[in-house]
């Protein structure tokens, strides 16, 4: 069997290498670090002598961003297995990624983009997905989450709601999965439609960990209300409340601050995990009420 997801029910931050000595010597422990894979997929130098030393001390969740999980075709052998690598050498609590794709063949070779594009939500994608996540699985030899995308656009060929599809591949591949909340709120306000009612309806009783993050507000080419999930601001307060109501539904869950862009100073970004870590402890103590 897969090792199971477990980070511990408490806040931590994705870690950047600027932090690294403020949190070396930071008398407030968090509950855990994340860090994106693909930026430790080299053999060592600074960014592993930083890793090495702060995994002796916290838990830690690895998040990937480039196996692009909805892909037509086949994965990435040689990502998967320099992700494979990575994860036998830090034995991480947690290994996440994205739905969504981010590659694609032409003819000619792979072409990569640098996002995390949107997949329509068909029988036919539910299955490709599906093989693609028992494939990183069976490599892996660990449960990976997968996390709701933010989303600009929907597809007329969809025929399955989002929040069913991600029930669907949890139930058939066993994975778990990773709710991110600033994410439903931006999709929910794009699309017009209810954060609250997609919570609603969300498979809670698989998710193994939840992101918090900012988001921009912009304007599409019609000056229509467009936010971009952008992960380089405080977590907005609609986000906030959203969070508050989902563990208070579920319990305490690990959950991450994400800000990977205009990265703050150490403690504006350990003040989102404090804020964080309140809510949870509230979580705890109406648990045992």
């Amino acid at each position: 069997m897969p090792i199971a997801s477990c980070l511990p029910a408490r806040a931590g931050v994705g870690f950047k290498p600027e932090h690294f000595r403020d949190i070396l010597v930071d008398d407030q422990p968090l509950g855990f670090l994340e860090i994106h894979a693909e930026n430790y997929m080299g053999a060592g130098g600074p960014p592993h002598a930083q890793l090495g030393a702060l995994r002796e001390r916290y838990a830690l969740s690895v998040h990937g961003v480039g196996l692009s999980i909805g892909h037509m075709g086949d994965l990435d052998h040689a990502h998967l297995m320099r992700l494979k690598a990575l994860c036998e050498r830090y034995q991480p609590e947690s290994f996440s990624e994205h739905l969504a794709w981010s590659s694609h063949s032409d003819g000619f070779g792979e072409v990569f983009y640098n996002d995390l594009l949107p997949l329509p939500y068909t029988h036919e994608t539910l299955a490709r997905v599906a093989a693609h996540i028992d494939e990183v699985q069976n490599a892996l030899g660990r449960q990976m989450l997968l996390e709701n995308p933010s989303t600009y656009v929907r597809f007329t060929a969809s025929t399955i709601a989002e929040t069913d599809f991600l029930r669907e591949l949890a139930s058939v591949t066993g994975c778990g999965l990773l709710l991110d909340i600033n994410n439903v709120f931006v999709s929910a306000k794009n699309h017009g439609t209810s954060a609250r009612d997609y919570l609603a309806s969300f498979p809670l009783d698989r998710v193994r960990e939840i992101h918090l993050g900012g988001h921009d507000e912009q304007a599409d080419e019609t000056g229509a209300p467009l936010l971009i999930d952008a992960h380089g601001s405080p977590v907005a307060d609609p986000v906030w409340a959203l969070y508050a109501e989902t563990i208070a539904r579920t319990g305490p869950l690990p959950t991450l601050i994400e800000w990977d862009n205009d990265v703050p100073v150490w403690p504006v970004l350990k003040a989102e995990a404090v804020a964080a870590q309140a809510m949870l402890d509230r979580a705890v103590q109406a648990v045992a009420a």
